[in-house]
Protein backbone atom coordinates (compact mmCIF):
# COMPACT_ATOMS: atom_id res chain seq x y z
CA UNK A 1 0.00 0.00 0.00
CA UNK A 2 1.09 3.65 -0.17
CA UNK A 3 2.18 5.63 2.98
CA UNK A 4 -1.19 8.27 3.28
CA UNK A 5 1.59 10.70 4.76
CA UNK A 6 5.13 10.10 2.80
CA UNK A 7 3.12 8.11 -0.19
CA UNK A 8 5.84 6.10 -0.35
CA UNK A 9 5.05 1.92 -0.95
CA UNK A 10 4.92 -0.25 2.01
CA UNK A 11 5.22 -4.21 1.52
CA UNK A 12 3.09 -5.71 4.87
CA UNK A 13 6.34 -6.64 6.92
CA UNK A 14 7.13 -2.36 6.80
CA UNK A 15 3.84 -1.11 8.30
CA UNK A 16 3.48 -3.19 11.66
CA UNK A 17 0.53 -1.65 13.40
CA UNK A 18 -0.50 0.72 10.82
CA UNK A 19 2.82 2.55 11.20
CA UNK A 20 4.79 3.35 8.26
CA UNK A 21 8.31 2.01 8.36
CA UNK A 22 9.74 5.02 6.30
CA UNK A 23 8.65 8.01 7.70
CA UNK A 24 7.48 6.43 10.83
CA UNK A 25 3.91 8.11 11.12
CA UNK A 26 0.63 6.15 12.01
CA UNK A 27 -2.16 6.15 9.47
CA UNK A 28 -5.49 4.75 10.13
CA UNK A 29 -6.76 1.79 7.68
CA UNK A 30 -4.83 -0.87 5.94
CA UNK A 31 -6.42 -2.80 3.32
CA UNK A 32 -5.18 -6.06 4.52
CA UNK A 33 -6.95 -5.37 7.89
CA UNK A 34 -10.27 -4.21 6.67
CA UNK A 35 -12.92 -6.12 4.86
CA UNK A 36 -13.75 -3.42 2.69
CA UNK A 37 -9.85 -3.00 1.74
CA UNK A 38 -9.79 0.74 2.85
CA UNK A 39 -6.74 2.58 2.94
CA UNK A 40 -6.55 6.63 3.84
CA UNK A 41 -5.86 7.78 0.81
CA UNK A 42 -9.02 6.18 -0.84
CA UNK A 43 -10.98 7.31 2.25
CA UNK A 44 -10.55 10.70 1.68
CA UNK A 45 -10.30 10.33 -2.68
CA UNK A 46 -13.88 9.35 -2.30
CA UNK A 47 -15.58 12.23 0.58
CA UNK A 48 -13.54 15.12 -1.25
CA UNK A 49 -15.53 13.37 -4.47
CA UNK A 50 -18.68 12.94 -2.71
CA UNK A 51 -18.45 16.68 -1.53
CA UNK A 52 -17.28 17.95 -4.51
CA UNK A 53 -14.19 19.18 -3.24
CA UNK A 54 -16.30 20.92 0.04
CA UNK A 55 -19.06 22.44 -2.31
CA UNK A 56 -21.56 20.20 -0.40
CA UNK A 57 -21.37 17.98 3.14
CA UNK A 58 -21.55 14.11 3.22
CA UNK A 59 -22.59 12.20 5.58
CA UNK A 60 -20.91 8.79 6.51
CA UNK A 61 -23.48 6.95 5.94
CA UNK A 62 -23.25 8.31 1.77
CA UNK A 63 -19.58 7.45 2.30
CA UNK A 64 -20.17 4.08 3.63
CA UNK A 65 -22.04 3.50 0.60
CA UNK A 66 -19.70 4.89 -1.83
CA UNK A 67 -16.99 2.61 -0.53
CA UNK A 68 -19.16 -0.26 -0.05
CA UNK A 69 -19.93 -0.06 -3.88
CA UNK A 70 -17.55 -2.16 -5.19
CA UNK A 71 -17.96 -4.94 -2.71
CA UNK A 72 -21.83 -4.85 -3.36
CA UNK A 73 -21.55 -5.98 -6.87
CA UNK A 74 -19.58 -9.25 -5.76
CA UNK A 75 -20.62 -12.38 -4.37
CA UNK A 76 -18.79 -13.52 -1.19
CA UNK A 77 -17.70 -16.51 -1.99
CA UNK A 78 -14.38 -17.83 -1.58
CA UNK A 79 -13.22 -19.00 -5.02
CA UNK A 80 -10.01 -19.16 -4.30
CA UNK A 81 -10.93 -22.04 -1.97
CA UNK A 82 -13.50 -24.00 -4.86
CA UNK A 83 -10.22 -23.87 -6.87
CA UNK A 84 -7.76 -25.39 -4.37
CA UNK A 85 -10.73 -28.10 -3.54
CA UNK A 86 -10.92 -28.46 -7.53
CA UNK A 87 -7.07 -29.24 -7.89
CA UNK A 88 -7.05 -31.60 -4.56
CA UNK A 89 -10.07 -33.42 -5.97
CA UNK A 90 -8.46 -34.44 -9.23
CA UNK A 91 -4.97 -34.97 -7.82
CA UNK A 92 -6.62 -37.30 -5.02
CA UNK A 93 -9.09 -38.83 -7.78
CA UNK A 94 -6.27 -39.86 -9.86
CA UNK A 95 -4.24 -41.17 -7.40
CA UNK A 96 -7.02 -43.56 -6.13
CA UNK A 97 -8.03 -44.75 -9.62
CA UNK A 98 -4.16 -45.25 -10.17
CA UNK A 99 -3.62 -47.43 -6.89
CA UNK A 100 -7.12 -49.19 -7.36
CA UNK A 101 -8.02 -47.21 -3.85
CA UNK A 102 -11.29 -47.12 -3.64
CA UNK A 103 -11.81 -44.64 -0.52
CA UNK A 104 -9.12 -42.48 -2.12
CA UNK A 105 -10.66 -42.46 -5.30
CA UNK A 106 -14.27 -41.66 -3.31
CA UNK A 107 -12.66 -39.00 -1.07
CA UNK A 108 -11.29 -37.30 -4.62
CA UNK A 109 -14.90 -37.23 -6.10
CA UNK A 110 -16.48 -35.86 -2.65
CA UNK A 111 -13.68 -32.93 -2.63
CA UNK A 112 -14.74 -32.13 -6.47
CA UNK A 113 -18.37 -32.23 -5.50
CA UNK A 114 -17.26 -29.45 -2.75
CA UNK A 115 -15.39 -27.35 -5.18
CA UNK A 116 -18.47 -27.64 -7.50
CA UNK A 117 -20.80 -26.23 -4.46
CA UNK A 118 -18.62 -23.34 -4.63
CA UNK A 119 -18.66 -22.71 -8.64
CA UNK A 120 -22.67 -22.99 -8.52
CA UNK A 121 -22.55 -20.74 -5.12
CA UNK A 122 -20.90 -18.52 -7.19
CA UNK A 123 -22.84 -18.18 -10.84
CA UNK A 124 -26.06 -17.88 -8.18
CA UNK A 125 -24.50 -14.53 -7.05
CA UNK A 126 -24.62 -15.99 -3.31
CA UNK A 127 -23.73 -13.27 -0.70
CA UNK A 128 -23.89 -10.17 -3.48
CA UNK A 129 -25.18 -7.06 -2.10
CA UNK A 130 -25.04 -8.08 1.43
CA UNK A 131 -22.88 -5.16 2.29
CA UNK A 132 -19.43 -6.70 3.44
CA UNK A 133 -19.80 -4.31 6.82
CA UNK A 134 -22.85 -2.47 8.20
CA UNK A 135 -23.23 0.99 8.15
CA UNK A 136 -23.54 0.88 12.11
CA UNK A 137 -20.36 -1.12 12.01
CA UNK A 138 -18.58 1.23 9.38
CA UNK A 139 -19.10 3.76 12.14
CA UNK A 140 -17.50 1.74 14.95
CA UNK A 141 -14.91 0.38 13.05
CA UNK A 142 -13.12 2.51 10.36
CA UNK A 143 -14.83 5.72 11.29
CA UNK A 144 -13.56 5.50 14.86
CA UNK A 145 -10.38 4.05 13.92
CA UNK A 146 -9.81 7.55 11.40
CA UNK A 147 -10.67 9.86 14.31
CA UNK A 148 -8.25 7.83 16.62
CA UNK A 149 -5.64 8.74 14.41
CA UNK A 150 -6.77 12.63 12.56
CA UNK A 151 -9.11 13.58 15.58
CA UNK A 152 -11.80 14.06 13.10
CA UNK A 153 -13.57 12.86 10.26
CA UNK A 154 -12.55 12.59 6.94
CA UNK A 155 -12.55 15.83 4.55
CA UNK A 156 -15.91 16.79 4.45
CA UNK A 157 -17.83 14.47 6.01
CA UNK A 158 -19.91 15.93 8.60
CA UNK A 159 -21.84 14.47 12.24
CA UNK A 160 -24.74 12.68 11.66
CA UNK A 161 -25.20 10.99 15.18
CA UNK A 162 -28.19 12.46 15.71
CA UNK A 163 -31.63 13.57 13.67
CA UNK A 164 -31.71 17.09 12.95
CA UNK A 165 -33.66 19.14 15.62
CA UNK A 166 -36.54 20.87 14.10
CA UNK A 167 -36.87 24.57 13.55
CA UNK A 168 -33.60 25.47 12.96
CA UNK A 169 -32.25 28.82 11.69
CA UNK A 170 -29.12 29.55 9.73
CA UNK A 171 -25.77 31.00 11.90
CA UNK A 172 -24.55 34.51 12.01
CA UNK A 173 -27.86 36.09 12.58
CA UNK A 174 -29.27 34.92 9.24
CA UNK A 175 -32.86 34.80 9.17
CA UNK A 176 -34.83 31.50 7.87
CA UNK A 177 -38.13 32.06 5.58
CA UNK A 178 -41.55 30.85 7.33
CA UNK A 179 -42.66 27.81 6.42
CA UNK A 180 -45.59 27.97 3.75
CA UNK A 181 -48.29 26.91 5.57
CA UNK A 182 -46.30 24.29 7.52
CA UNK A 183 -44.08 21.80 4.24
CA UNK A 184 -42.76 18.73 6.10
CA UNK A 185 -40.19 16.61 4.72
CA UNK A 186 -40.68 13.30 6.19
CA UNK A 187 -37.34 11.59 5.90
CA UNK A 188 -36.32 8.26 7.81
CA UNK A 189 -32.80 7.99 7.07
CA UNK A 190 -31.07 10.01 9.53
CA UNK A 191 -28.03 9.87 7.29
CA UNK A 192 -30.08 12.19 4.46
CA UNK A 193 -32.02 14.22 6.72
CA UNK A 194 -28.15 15.57 8.33
CA UNK A 195 -27.20 16.02 4.95
CA UNK A 196 -30.26 18.14 3.71
CA UNK A 197 -30.13 20.09 6.85
CA UNK A 198 -26.42 20.67 6.93
CA UNK A 199 -26.80 21.98 3.18
CA UNK A 200 -28.74 24.35 4.37
CA UNK A 201 -32.40 23.37 2.64
CA UNK A 202 -34.08 23.49 6.04
CA UNK A 203 -32.73 27.05 6.65
CA UNK A 204 -33.47 28.42 3.16
CA UNK A 205 -37.21 27.07 2.13
CA UNK A 206 -38.49 26.67 6.37
CA UNK A 207 -39.04 23.43 5.44
CA UNK A 208 -39.55 20.75 9.20
CA UNK A 209 -37.77 17.54 9.18
CA UNK A 210 -39.20 14.28 10.91
CA UNK A 211 -38.60 11.00 10.64
CA UNK A 212 -41.88 9.05 11.43
CA UNK A 213 -45.45 9.86 9.94
CA UNK A 214 -45.88 9.53 13.57
CA UNK A 215 -44.29 12.88 14.09
CA UNK A 216 -47.00 15.12 11.80
CA UNK A 217 -48.83 15.06 14.81
CA UNK A 218 -46.80 17.95 16.61
CA UNK A 219 -46.26 19.69 13.39
CA UNK A 220 -50.05 21.04 12.48
CA UNK A 221 -51.16 22.49 9.63
CA UNK A 222 -52.54 21.96 5.74
CA UNK A 223 -49.13 22.31 3.98
CA UNK A 224 -47.80 19.81 1.53
CA UNK A 225 -45.99 16.57 3.14
CA UNK A 226 -43.11 16.10 1.06
CA UNK A 227 -41.90 12.08 1.94
CA UNK A 228 -38.32 10.60 1.01
CA UNK A 229 -37.25 7.35 1.01
CA UNK A 230 -35.08 4.22 -0.14
CA UNK A 231 -36.04 2.20 -3.05
CA UNK A 232 -37.17 -0.84 -0.71
CA UNK A 233 -40.33 -3.10 0.19
CA UNK A 234 -40.78 -0.21 3.39
CA UNK A 235 -39.48 2.39 1.68
CA UNK A 236 -41.98 2.54 -0.66
CA UNK A 237 -45.00 2.43 1.01
CA UNK A 238 -43.55 5.19 3.17
CA UNK A 239 -45.89 7.28 1.25
CA UNK A 240 -49.37 5.34 1.79
CA UNK A 241 -48.49 5.22 5.77
CA UNK A 242 -48.24 8.81 5.73
CA UNK A 243 -51.25 9.61 3.56
CA UNK A 244 -53.12 7.62 6.17
CA UNK A 245 -51.80 8.97 8.94
CA UNK A 246 -52.33 12.61 6.86
CA UNK A 247 -56.05 12.39 5.24
CA UNK A 248 -56.46 16.41 5.22
CA UNK A 249 -52.96 17.11 3.80
CA UNK A 250 -51.74 16.87 0.15
CA UNK A 251 -48.52 14.22 0.49
CA UNK A 252 -46.29 13.93 -2.59
CA UNK A 253 -44.11 11.00 -2.92
CA UNK A 254 -40.62 12.40 -4.28
CA UNK A 255 -38.50 9.37 -4.12
CA UNK A 256 -36.17 7.64 -4.46
CA UNK A 257 -38.53 5.95 -7.62
CA UNK A 258 -37.98 2.14 -8.08
CA UNK A 259 -38.28 2.79 -11.73
CA UNK A 260 -35.90 5.20 -12.20
CA UNK A 261 -32.86 3.63 -10.78
CA UNK A 262 -33.09 0.07 -11.29
CA UNK A 263 -31.35 -1.01 -13.94
CA UNK A 264 -28.96 2.01 -13.67
CA UNK A 265 -25.32 0.79 -13.95
CA UNK A 266 -24.00 3.01 -11.10
CA UNK A 267 -27.13 2.59 -8.82
CA UNK A 268 -25.61 -1.03 -6.97
CA UNK A 269 -28.74 -2.12 -5.08
CA UNK A 270 -28.08 -3.85 -1.55
CA UNK A 271 -29.76 -6.56 -0.08
CA UNK A 272 -31.08 -6.59 3.41
CA UNK A 273 -33.75 -8.16 5.16
CA UNK A 274 -37.17 -10.10 3.42
CA UNK A 275 -40.18 -8.10 4.02
CA UNK A 276 -43.26 -9.92 5.22
CA UNK A 277 -46.14 -11.18 3.32
CA UNK A 278 -48.50 -8.13 4.58
CA UNK A 279 -45.82 -5.94 2.88
CA UNK A 280 -45.76 -7.40 0.01
CA UNK A 281 -49.52 -7.22 -0.43
CA UNK A 282 -49.40 -3.83 0.01
CA UNK A 283 -46.78 -3.34 -2.41
CA UNK A 284 -49.00 -5.60 -4.82
CA UNK A 285 -52.15 -4.10 -4.34
CA UNK A 286 -50.76 -0.56 -5.09
CA UNK A 287 -50.46 -1.79 -8.84
CA UNK A 288 -47.62 0.61 -9.15
CA UNK A 289 -44.83 -2.37 -9.56
CA UNK A 290 -44.71 -4.99 -12.20
CA UNK A 291 -44.49 -8.82 -11.28
CA UNK A 292 -40.47 -8.62 -11.53
CA UNK A 293 -40.26 -5.87 -9.26
CA UNK A 294 -42.60 -7.18 -6.90
CA UNK A 295 -40.07 -10.28 -6.75
CA UNK A 296 -37.70 -8.39 -6.83
CA UNK A 297 -38.61 -6.49 -3.70
CA UNK A 298 -39.59 -9.19 -1.90
CA UNK A 299 -36.14 -10.68 -1.90
CA UNK A 300 -34.97 -8.02 0.72
CA UNK A 301 -33.47 -6.00 -2.63
CA UNK A 302 -33.72 -2.09 -2.86
CA UNK A 303 -31.81 1.39 -3.52
CA UNK A 304 -31.11 3.35 -0.40
CA UNK A 305 -30.96 6.72 -0.53
CA UNK A 306 -27.38 7.09 0.68
CA UNK A 307 -26.48 5.96 -3.04
CA UNK A 308 -27.63 9.09 -4.52
CA UNK A 309 -24.68 11.15 -5.22
CA UNK A 310 -25.12 14.28 -2.82
CA UNK A 311 -25.23 17.30 -5.40
CA UNK A 312 -27.53 15.57 -7.36
CA UNK A 313 -30.10 14.42 -4.32
CA UNK A 314 -29.58 17.95 -2.87
CA UNK A 315 -31.00 19.43 -6.11
CA UNK A 316 -33.72 16.97 -6.66
CA UNK A 317 -35.53 17.64 -3.08
CA UNK A 318 -34.79 21.78 -3.77
CA UNK A 319 -36.54 21.65 -6.58
CA UNK A 320 -39.36 19.48 -5.37
CA UNK A 321 -39.62 22.14 -2.12
CA UNK A 322 -39.87 24.49 -4.52
CA UNK A 323 -42.50 23.36 -6.31
CA UNK A 324 -44.80 22.30 -3.14
CA UNK A 325 -43.56 25.70 -1.47
CA UNK A 326 -45.15 27.49 -4.93
CA UNK A 327 -48.37 25.46 -4.52
CA UNK A 328 -49.51 25.95 -1.57
CA UNK A 329 -48.52 29.78 -1.84
CA UNK A 330 -52.37 31.60 -3.10
CA UNK A 331 -50.40 34.41 -4.76
CA UNK A 332 -47.43 32.07 -6.72
CA UNK A 333 -50.80 29.98 -7.34
CA UNK A 334 -52.15 33.28 -9.07
CA UNK A 335 -49.11 34.22 -10.56
CA UNK A 336 -48.69 30.94 -12.09
CA UNK A 337 -52.17 31.24 -13.24
CA UNK A 338 -51.87 34.17 -15.42
CA UNK A 339 -48.42 32.87 -17.10
CA UNK A 340 -44.77 33.74 -15.67
CA UNK A 341 -44.00 37.13 -17.52
CA UNK A 342 -46.98 37.05 -19.91
CA UNK A 343 -48.26 40.90 -21.57
CA UNK A 344 -51.70 41.52 -20.16
CA UNK A 345 -54.19 41.83 -22.82
CA UNK A 346 -56.02 44.59 -23.19
CA UNK A 347 -59.88 44.20 -21.97
CA UNK A 348 -62.36 45.02 -24.84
Amino acid sequence: MICPHCEKSLLRKERPGNVCGKCGRRYALDPKTNPLQLNDLRVRRTALALGQDGQVPCTPGQLWYALSRKSLRETQVEMGCGVTLMIAGVVVLLVGLGSKGAVVATLGGLLLLVALGFVVAEAMGVGRGRPRVTREAFRTGPLEAWKSVYDSLPPGVIDDSRYPAPGRRPKNGGVAPEPVDGIVLVCPDRSIAVFLDAAGLTARHGVTLVADPAALTATPGRGPVLVLHDADAHGLLLAHRVRAAQPARPVVDIGLPLGAVQGLARAVPVRGEQPGASVMKLLAQSGEFSSGQLKWLSSGWGFPLVGVPPAKLLAVVSRAVEKAAAAADPQRRRAASLGFLTWPEESA
